[in-house]
């Protein structure tokens, strides 16, 4: 488990360095022009805040994999996790239109590669908690 965990933790801090590139590859200089200052700024925002979180977690994971399965208040933290994660799987599918993937295979092998990691985090956290 310790080293899934920690598998998870690289995982996740490579995830929230691709963060630096949404910006250009989603083109948001000319996406989000046409939205007041607020909330572009609360795009990048929140963006980076997402990314930074992301990154923490992955470093918890790196750095406290046993105490995430092994103390009590690791066992918390770790079902807070599963928690946070099985909600991001459910928006995976909910908050997402399937318009976005369907018929692009690039797009959908995106989607389905991440319901699948979503799926995992959600399995090793719960496991984690209760394990």
């Amino acid at each position: 488990m310790i080293q899934h965990l920690q598998l998870i933790g690289w995982f996740l801090i490579g995830l929230s360095l691709l963060h630096l590139i949404f910006p250009s590859y989603f083109n948001w200089k000319k996406e989000l022009a046409g939205l007041s200052v607020i909330n572009r700024e609360m795009m990048v925002v929140h963006t980076f805040f997402i990314a930074l979180v992301v990154f923490l977690i992955g470093l918890l994971c790196i750095t406290s994999a046993a105490e995430l399965i092994e103390t009590p208040l690791g066992k918390r933290i770790s079902l807070g996790l599963g928690f946070f994660w099985l909600i991001r799987w459910i928006i995976q599918f909910t908050g997402y239109s399937s318009v976005n993937w369907k018929g692009k295979s690039f797009e959908t092998a995106v989607h389905l590669f991440f319901s699948f990691v979503w799926g995992y985090l959600t399995v090793m956290f719960f496991k984690s908690a209760i394990g």
